[in-house]
This record gives C-alpha cells, sequence and structure tokens, in this order.
C-alpha cells in the first residue's frame, strides 16, 4: 500500500511539473517570446489546455474576477501539495 501511496504523490508531483510549463509557455505566448503560428508550441498548449482545463475551471469559477490575473494554476498547485502532504502522512502512520 506504501508504494501505491508513493506512485499518487510522483504523479501529483508530475501534475505540478505540467502546469508550471504551461503556465510559462502561456506567458512566453502573452509576451511574444513564442509564437503560436509555430505548429510545435500551438500543439502543446493547445495539448495542456485541454488537459488542464477541466482542473482549473471549476477553480476559475470560485475565485473572482482578478482584470487578466489567472491565479487558478497557482491555487490548483497548493491544493495538490496539500493532498501530497496528506498522503505522505497517511504513508508514513501505515509504516508505524
Amino acid at each position: 500500500m506504501a508504494e501505491l501511496l508513493n506512485f499518487a504523490v510522483y504523479l501529483l508531483q508530475l501534475l505540478i511539473w505540467i502546469i508550471i510549463v504551461q503556465a510559462i509557455l502561456s506567458w512566453l505566448v502573452a509576451f511574444n517570446i513564442v509564437n503560436l503560428n509555430n505548429r510545435f508550441v500551438a500543439s502543446v498548449l493547445y495539448s495542456l489546455d485541454r488537459f488542464l482545463n477541466p482542473l482549473l475551471r471549476p477553480i476559475r469559477n470560485l475565485l473572482p474576477d482578478m482584470g487578466g490575473i489567472d491565479l487558478s494554476p497557482l491555487v490548483l498547485v497548493l491544493g495538490i501539495m496539500l493532498v501530497q502532504r496528506l498522503l505522505t502522512g497517511l504513508r508514513l502512520d501505515m509504516l508505524v
């Protein structure tokens, strides 16, 4: 059971990195450093948006409008980190 919890923590960490990559890539597009005319960049950003939108949409609906600043990825990362801590604590309790 502890191995399963370790794997879940690993997957959650991978999800955090995917959120960070999506946020950085969206900033690069917003500041016109990377152009969406590049097919690879457009497909990666589209895929990340399609993957993360179901996770971010409920958070965006709860947060107030911040005038173009999207804090939903930050809230999601903090929530994932909380779940990771809880899973790690559960794993440590199982070992005792």
